[in-house]
């Protein structure tokens, strides 16, 4: 029986060891962290409780105590701490960075087979109806593969411009006019200067598809897709207009539409958006704007 006193005695010890280490390094960490004059003001109410309790000597001690360990050792704590919470902080951040980039690249992968599987569908009902034809668009097809996937396979989605971006699109929209023939028609107001200024792959592209779906192809009579860019104040305006059959403001935007807000979300936060509008003459008019810079490097 005694031996079990004892053994609960000793592990009531190491229990209270544990705990006065853990409140002294928490109190040591306290005051490095602390400033001068928060810590005066935490003094001067320490003395005047003393005075009120009639404990004026302890707390006489604990200003000693804390200022002696503040001068000798509360330097050298505080870089210690703010060195790991610099480091804890670069952990989160790059944690942060691979989510953003694996968000990023299943954003990605939800756009890429869209236009190919489409093609693919058009090519093959071409067999069968104007083999000719489908041998101009599989080479298209080829041709617009062969530069654009490097784009599509880019980190976070950037590397691109806004002048790449357009050559693809006059290469996709080749072989839309193959399929839709005189029903479309495509107007490029895109000025020269503005070929470098960085711009993301494949969302020029997602919002020609979207106007030829959702606007020319429901129109027995088809019609046009103006892709049209420019510069306001600090951001770049790209946008992609039709006269098809207009734009559901009350209907969801689908699935294109809100990656390219996600990705916009993600590649520039609030500095970016996407704008649908309903032009007063009909059809309808998408626009991407975000920060505009000359080039790629800045």
């Amino acid at each position: 029986m005694a031996a079990v006193q004892i053994n609960r005695a000793l592990d009531f010890v190491r229990d209270a060891g544990r705990e006065a280490a853990a409140l002294w390094w928490r109190f040591f960490d306290w005051l490095a962290l602390i400033e001068w004059r928060q810590l005066y003001l935490v003094w001067f109410l320490t003395f005047v409780a003393g005075l009120f309790v009639s404990l004026v000597e302890p707390a006489i001690w604990f200003i000693l105590v804390s200022f002696g360990v503040k001068v000798l050792a509360g330097g050298k704590r505080r870089a210690e701490l703010l060195a790991r919470d610099a480091s804890s902080k670069a952990d989160v951040a790059n944690l942060e960075r691979r989510l953003t980039e694996a968000q990023m690249a299943t954003l990605q992968a939800q756009v890429e087979p869209h236009f190919l599987f489409n093609t693919l569908a058009l090519i093959g009902q071409l067999i069968e109806t104007d083999p000719k034809e489908a041998a101009r668009v599989h080479g298209h097809l080829i041709e617009y593969l062969r530069a654009s996937l490097p784009q599509m396979r880019g980190a976070m989605g950037t590397g691109g411009t806004l002048g790449k971006q357009v050559e693809l699109s006059r290469a996709y929209l080749a072989i839309m006019q193959a399929r839709m023939k005189e029903r479309l028609a495509v107007r490029f107001e895109v000025p020269d200067f503005l070929g470098s200024a960085p711009f993301p792959p494949m969302m020029l592209q997602t919002l020609i598809e979207n106007a030829i779906k959702h606007g020319l192809e429901p129109k027995v009579a088809g019609g046009t897709i103006v892709v049209r860019s420019r510069v306001e104040g600090a951001t770049l305006h790209v946008d992609v207009c039709d006269d098809g059959v207009g734009f559901n403001l009350h209907a969801g935007s689908g699935v294109g539409l809100a990656n390219i807000r996600e990705r916009l979300a993600l590649l520039y936060g609030k500095s970016a958006e996407l704008v649908i509008e309903a032009p007063v003459n009909g059809g309808a008019c998408v626009s991407i704007r975000l920060p505009y810079r000359m080039t790629e490097d800045g």
